[in-house]
This record gives C-alpha cells, structure tokens and sequence, in this order.
C-alpha cells in the first residue's frame, strides 16, 4: 500500500498535511481564525513531578464557567504516544482539542518517518502547536499544556514547560499549570524528594492537587461521595499507564486518614 503523494507535499506534520490537503475539515480554533465564545468552560489543575524511575502527571476533574462548575468529570492528563503525557489547563475545549491534534502530529510523523520523535522533537512540536493558537490566547481563550515523556537516550524523565506564545522551558523535578499552580508548587515544595518511588509520587501528586483545591476554587479535591477521583498517569521504561480509580481510591482514603491524625495529635 502507497501513500497519496499529499501525504508527501508537506513533511511530517499533520497540521500542515490538513491545511495542504483538506482545509475545510479544520475547526476555526485549529485554523487560527476568530472564534465568538461567549462562555467557555475552563479546567484546571495540573501537576507533574518525577520520581526515581519515571514521571507522574494528574490532573484534577472540574471545569468551570464563571463561578459555576460546569463539569465534575473532565479530563486533563492524556497519553502523547506510548512513552509520554501531556496534560492541559485553561479554556477546555481549546485544550482537549490541542491534545488530540498533538496526538495524530506524533502519530503522523511515525507513519511518514518511520521512526518515533526524540522526546525534544516532541517538546518542540507541541511547542509550534501552543504557538499557532497565540491569536486566540490575545482574546482570553488560552489553553497551555504541562508535557513529559521518558526520554530513551537520557534513560530518564523530562518534565516541560508551556507558555502560550509557544516557549518551551524544561523543568526539574516537578511543575504545575492551572490557576491552582501556586498552591499545588508550594505543596510539591514540601512533598517532592529525590528518590522517592512511583506510589509515593502517586500520593504527593494527589495530595499537591487536594492542597490547591483547599485555595483555589476552580479547583477539585477528591470527590469521595462520587467516588470521582483525579485523572493519574505515569510514564516510565515501560511506557504510559493509568493509574486505576480503584487503586486512587485507597490513596486517597489514606492521605485523609494521615491528615485526620495530625490535626488531633
């Protein structure tokens, strides 16, 4: 089987095979033009740090319009590819929609390629794609990512940072995006160690996004009596996996357990 030579016109990035060869199939925020949002859900927060042997990324589940919750159960913390996470903060349609363009851009390369992207070609990528979207971030409709893989040729994690002009910043340990980040940073100040396993990474992860939402309303703790959990993954040698609710569940239990006994000490 031979690929139409449009696959061919372009390079290797879908984006550009789109707009070369269907046009019409693009949304109006992918083609850069104005889009009239007069209420835009948006969802925060989103934590990264690393841990010994990969990297955790979670992502809390609420949206909001205004002062008003518009989802409980959103997601933001999705697989790239089979060896990295991206997850996203800001105005949510906007921000589900870069992630699954970013999606196909990775999965169109290794079609068009043969090879994967080095985890740097993909910081790189993602980057142009954050910075396609700078006219609609002018007019408030901002969607900003926070990704990591395991980079193969360093045999260890990496942790990226977005702004939303499309510059790209490597960061150490751990990071958070969302209007909840000051206070999922200053926990993960706290919590985060060198060395510390991938279960302990899991329970930092949550407790950094249960400490935001204590601050931030836009924010969403653990929701026990709908037993909705956040959105946890991790990514090492092995490759991307979510954790299960099943398994958060106890985390949770158990963080609030701890948290219950300090104050009554």
């Amino acid at each position: 089987m031979r690929f139409p030579d449009s696959y061919f016109e372009v390079g290797s990035s879908f984006l550009e095979f789109v707009r070369h060869a269907a046009p019409e199939t693009l949304t109006a925020a992918l083609d850069g033009r104005a889009v009239d949002v007069a209420a835009a859900p948006t969802g925060t927060t989103v934590v990264a740090l690393t841990y010994g042997g990969g990297l955790v990324v979670a992502g809390d589940r609420r949206a909001t319009v205004g002062t008003q919750i518009a989802s409980r159960e959103i997601e933001k913390v999705y697989p790239a590819d089979s060896h990295s996470a991206i997850g996203v903060a800001g105005t949510a349609g906007l921000a589900i929609e870069l992630v699954r363009l970013f999606q196909l851009e990775l999965e169109h390369y290794e079609k068009i390629e043969g090879n994967a992207l080095s985890l740097n070609g993909k910081a790189n990528r993602l980057a142009t794609l954050v910075r396609g979207s700078l006219g609609l971030a002018m007019r408030g409709l901002a969607a900003v990512p926070v990704f990591g893989g395991w980079d193969a040729a360093a045999a260890a994690p990496r942790i990226f940072s977005y702004d939303v002009t499309g510059g790209r910043y490597e960061e150490r340990e751990y990071y958070a995006i969302g209007s909840g980040a000051v206070f999922a940073r200053g926990s993960l100040k706290k919590l985060w160690h060198p060395g510390q396993d991938a279960s302990t990474a899991v329970t930092t992860a949550i407790a950094a996004l249960i400490d935001a939402s204590d601050d931030d309303a836009a924010t969403a703790g653990p929701d026990v009596g709908r037993a909705i959990w956040p959105v946890v993954a991790r990514v090492d040698a092995a490759g991307y996996q979510r954790i299960a609710d099943s398994a958060l569940g106890q985390v949770v239990a158990d963080l609030f357990a701890q948290r219950r006994n300090e104050v009554t000490r």
